[in-house]
């Protein structure tokens, strides 16, 4: 008996795993008051973090007592993906209280600001003109977080028996080493020595140390939030255009390729489906954008138009969203498609971008292209099928097509809903496909609906369909059903009392 009172389980046990995140989530948002040592005369928003950071520590601590010291039962259906939503709800929600305090913003423009945030999207309704830095600053700090992920970070520093759930409802696919606190610990090293070396680069090039900062974690994270108005584009120099490339690109890719790159494993890297994809995307695509630039009038001469161009492709497929155009209001109607294909197509499995993802349209293509071969084919030939994944080449499951198939249609219905709403509040369908692409994707870029003075429903629209890219859409649906059965199995339990 006294074994079983020292068990914890159920609602407890969700209680005490949302309690160790609420925890982090309240230094996350101390972090940037570490600025003022630098910038001291912003010390008049401390408030601004102390309250909601302070405030999260003892909540978390309080809610962690339910699992401390005590045996954890196994979590049961669904609760994994229930602690993943709820803990991403909470992230978001007490990281809007100091954008509120400050007076400037309502709660939904907030908690929009921290959705893009969190999940690496990039759009805003913050004029960062005039955003006090420790602000900026902020920004940036979800988008660190939110690009390796709150689970993640939470494993990172303490070993859990129930951490390789939690993971992969987070959507992380990639396990570099065996032991997942290594694994996770790993991911963080690489993600934190790319920022640095980026950010090193980009002060090379000419930007002062606080802009180089933000701007390699942006890119890096594939978040896209700028210190300037005019993004990149601002500073007009090809080595910034260059790095940020760079850091895009390599924050799209599966951290396990880059844990083989680093190794020396070259080849298996570019062998491997995504990383040809992307590539094969790029080279494709740019040219296209870049010759509807330059014959479209929008650039002034061809070597600016390639630039531009290979520059916007990077940025929408990767879905970062910074941008080195002045507007994409004025786009041409094939320029918008083409940008809206590579938003909604996204980055790499077990990378920080957002969309369908690289590997999902490989598979559906290849599908394609060998179910027109069996048709065509004269031979009755049975093809054992696969593609190269990181580790080598890997036959491909019926269940593995199916999945694809499957997530690519949700995908694709949800990107229909919202593109429907926007066009029924009076958005054209192209500029509407365009900016739910953006959110949905987790990309940032905008044709001029999202701001400051957008309405709550637009708002709204883009918050869900940012946090549903984010977390892969099937893990929110699966915790709903998973919060109905644990208030139902609640109310059962306090009914046979």
């Amino acid at each position: 008996m006294d074994e079983n009172r020292n068990e914890v389980g159920g609602g407890q046990l969700i209680a005490g795993y949302l309690g160790i995140i609420l925890m982090l989530i309240g230094g996350i948002i101390l972090l940037p008051i570490m600025l003022l040592a630098v910038y001291p005369e912003e010390s008049v928003y401390t408030s601004c973090f102390t309250i909601p950071g302070v405030t999260a520590i003892l909540a978390g601590y309080v809610m962690s007592l339910f699992i401390r010291g005590r045996d954890k039962r196994r979590l049961i259906g669904h609760q994994d993906a229930l602690i993943v939503v709820f803990s991403w709800l909470l992230a978001i929600l007490f990281c809007s209280v100091p954008f509120m305090l400050t007076g400037k913003y309502n709660f939904t423009q907030s908690v929009f600001e921290c959705t893009s945030g969190w999940s690496t999207t990039g759009l805003s309704v913050v004029n960062v003109e005039d955003c006090p830095k420790i602000f900026l600053l902020f920004r940036s700090v979800m988008l660190f977080f939110g690009g390796v992920g709150l689970v993640l970070v939470m494993i990172s520093v303490l070993s859990d028996r129930h951490g390789m759930r939690l993971y992969c409802a987070e959507g992380h696919t990639d396990r570099l080493v065996p032991n997942l606190v290594k694994s996770a610990r790993m991911i963080i090293v690489i993600y934190t020595g790319y920022i640095i070396s980026g950010t090193l680069l980009y002060i090379y090039f000419g930007m002062n140390w606080f802009d180089a900062l933000n701007h390699s974690i942006a890119a890096l994270s594939t978040g896209g939030f700028s210190t300037k108005a005019e993004s990149i584009g601002y500073y007009g120099s090809f080595g910034i255009e260059a790095v940020t490339i760079v850091l895009m690109l390599l924050g799209s890719t599966n951290f396990l390729a880059h844990l083989y790159l680093i190794r020396g494993g070259g080849k298996n890297f570019f062998r491997y489906c995504e990383v040809k994809f992307q590539l094969i995307l790029c080279a494709l695509a740019a040219p296209v954008l870049s010759a509807f630039l330059i014959y479209g009038g929008l650039e002034g001469h061809v070597g600016q138009g390639f630039r531009d161009g290979l520059f916007q492709v990077v940025t929408a497929l990767t879905t970062t969203g910074f941008q080195t155009v002045p507007s994409f209001a004025v786009w041409s109607s094939p320029l918008i498609l083409v940008m809206t294909l590579l938003m909604l197509i996204g980055g790499g499995t077990g990378s920080t971008a957002g969309g369908i993802k690289q590997i999902r349209v490989c598979i559906m293509l290849k599908s394609l292209c060998w179910s027109i071969r069996s048709k065509i084919s004269q031979k009755r030939l049975i093809h054992a099928d696969g593609i190269y994944r990181i580790s080598g080449y890997e036959y491909l499951k019926a269940e593995e097509r199916l999945e694809a198939s499957d997530f690519i249609l949700l995908y694709l219905g949800v990107f229909a809903a919202g593109t429907f709403i926007l066009c029924a509040y009076g958005f054209g369908i192209g500029d509407s496909m365009f900016e739910f692409a953006s959110a949905l994707g987790t990309v940032g870029l905008s044709v001029g609906i999202t701001g400051y003075d957008a309405s709550p429903v637009v708002l709204w629209t883009e918050t869900v369909g940012m946090l549903a890219g984010r977390l892969e859409i099937y893990v929110i649906f699966v915790a709903a059903v998973q919060f109905g059965r644990e208030i139902k199995d609640g109310y059962k339990k306090t009914e046979g009392r």
